[in-house]
């Protein structure tokens, strides 16, 4: 039986606090084009043929019309809210929560929406067309093993090809092994020394060296709608343990390590040699604005992006 084509799902809710503003919506390719741009002609080009973007619920209404113009006669576009209230069992907010409660519930807030295989990205980082062609591919394959394990996947990066010039970076560095996950082992402010290693801490602030191949993961995922009741059960669970506290997180590889481990679902590492590249610093978008034009300009992609896709609609 022919597999439905795949959902891109763009987590574009968060403000980027180091950032200090709705990056996702910021021009900056050589034809003004946004890194949502970007993501989304990858995607399509690759097989998806519909995008969900989960957006807080005070996203100006001129930037959602704007979108839906932006991509009308190119790829279906629909927009779902991540709501602070939207807890398990009917759950009160605490007092003094003001943010949204991580990736993973933020992935929760499409469970609705959502009916095919989907990837997960975020909304202001930039994968890379190598990315999207692997996951579509992997879509291709059976989503149960013979064995009736889920079949997931996630895209590894090069830790060296994922850091910033302009301070550290958080990365969750890949255990893998025979093409599976593992585990994912959290580090925080990876920096490039001024000898060329990479270097950072672990959650208990120990200073470790990190091999420069070592994979990342830079929240790129591919999943089926089944993994939705095993996040309810784990966002549930999480929220029982965590939920008063006004800063705690939920975040996506916390259920993937308990699926694995419960031998319920295999994670697949699909590496990629392409770069990754954000704006976690406002310094880093000048050096995204040249690697945009730079793979204009050797012809990865055209200029304007969306030539090829102009209807007159």
């Amino acid at each position: 039986m022919r597999q439905p084509s795949p959902t891109l799902l763009i987590l574009a809710a968060g403000l980027g606090s180091r950032y200090g503003s709705l990056k996702q919506f910021e021009s900056m390719g050589p034809g003004g084009e946004t890194l949502l741009d970007y993501s989304i002609f990858d995607a399509s080009r690759a097989g998806f043929d519909r995008v969900v973007l989960v957006v807080q619920p005070e996203l100006d209404r001129q930037i959602e019309s704007d979108l839906r113009r932006r991509f009308h006669g190119k790829i279906n576009i629909d927009f779902v809210i991540q709501n602070l209230h939207d807890l398990p069992n009917g759950s009160r907010l605490p007092a003094g929560r003001t943010r949204p409660w991580g990736t993973l519930h933020a992935v929760l807030a499409a469970r609705h929406a959502i009916h095919a295989p989907f990837a997960v990205i975020n909304g202001d980082d930039f994968y890379g067309p190598q990315a999207y062609k692997h996951v579509a591919e992997f879509f291709c394959q059976p989503a149960v093993t013979e064995t009736g394990r889920h079949r997931y996947c996630m895209v590894g990066y090069r830790l060296d090809h994922t850091l910033s010039a302009h301070g550290g970076v958080n990365r969750g560095i890949c255990i893998h092994e025979g093409g599976f996950l593992k585990g994912v082992e959290e580090h925080v402010r990876i920096v490039r020394d001024d000898n060329g290693r990479c270097r950072g801490f672990t959650l208990d602030d120990v200073l470790v060296d990190l091999p420069g191949q070592a994979l990342a993961s830079m929240n790129f995922w591919g999943f089926t709608p089944a993994i939705f009741d095993h996040m309810q059960t784990h966002f549930a669970e999480f929220f029982a343990r965590r939920g008063h506290t006004s800063d705690a997180e939920c975040y996506i590889p916390g259920v993937v390590d308990r699926l694995v481990r419960d031998q319920q679902a295999d994670c697949h590492v699909l590496q990629t040699q392409d770069h990754w590249f954000g704006v976690t610093y406002a310094s880093d978008r000048s050096q995204s604005v040249a690697a945009l034009a730079t793979l204009s300009q050797t012809g990865i992609y055209p200029t304007p992006l969306w030539a090829a896709f102009q209807t007159d609609t």
